[in-house]
């Protein structure tokens, strides 16, 4: 009871110091609109919104989680606060847990922005809405947990930005988000199996338009084994650097 106490805390400031404040909360409106404006820009005539839709979800919730995520906790741990929180009585897996869930919600509710959207501006009948939720949520996860491997590995919040760019950057243009994984060199082609935004755009892919290119079940696993090796290493990395 009293870790779960902990657990509940812990979420509840972070999403009152972070996450619920107007910046981050117009940063969830905003942009969507602009990717929906590029595109619009780009094709210069009417736009398949329902076609696009999947990764401007799942952008949006790669941007929102590790932008925040990485950020805070590199804060955190320059006001030395985050090593405060380290000798609070619960588990490390638990007190990761707590600092993270409030990114994944961050993420989930990101996604789903870009769908209110949509439903004023599209036909968006026949979805599987619940496919589509686990997909947002696995995407969530593991993009949260992408976050804090990153916050962990840095020791400046400049740095955390850098490094974020490192994997979002490629992930915007190899995961087939807006252009088919088939279409792309097949030099370079494999290094799109390699990224879980793949397996996670997919997924929505296939229960927004039916038009994904990978069985649902394998996706959900290899998103499933990211998010459980990223989080081992970032917390392997805490153990090793504060703990041990």
């Amino acid at each position: 009871m009293n870790a779960l106490i902990a657990f509940w805390n812990i979420l509840l400031k972070d999403m009152k110091t972070y996450y619920l404040k107007p910046p981050n909360i117009s940063w969830g409106i905003i942009f969507p609109i602009s990717w929906t404006l590029m595109f619009f820009v780009r094709s210069g005539s009417a736009i398949d919104i329902r076609g696009i839709l999947p990764g401007v979800m799942a952008l949006s919730i790669l941007f929102g989680t590790t932008s925040m995520l990485s950020v805070t906790i590199t804060f955190e741990r320059r006001s030395r606060s985050f090593e405060r929180l380290l000798l609070a009585p619960i588990s490390l897996n638990l007190l990761m847990l707590a600092k993270t869930t409030g990114a994944i919600l961050f993420g989930i509710i990101n996604a789903f922005i870009p769908v209110l959207y949509a439903l004023f501006l599209t036909d968006l009948a026949g979805i599987n809405w619940g496919a589509t939720l686990l997909g947002v949520i696995f995407i969530a996860v593991t993009s949260t947990f992408l976050g804090l491997f990153i916050a962990v590995s840095v020791s400046e919040a400049f740095e955390a930005q850098t490094f974020s760019n490192f994997f979002r950057f490629p992930m915007m243009f190899l995961c087939g988000l807006f252009i088919p994984i088939g279409n792309l060199p097949a030099a370079i082609r494999p290094l799109s199996y390699i990224m879980p935004l793949t397996y996670g755009a997919d997924i929505i892919k296939h229960a927004i338009n039916r038009a994904g290119i990978i069985t649902p079940g394998l996706s959900f696993l290899v998103l499933l084994a990211y998010s459980i090796g990223l989080f081992w290493i970032s917390t392997f990395n805490i153990k090793r650097k504060w703990i041990y």
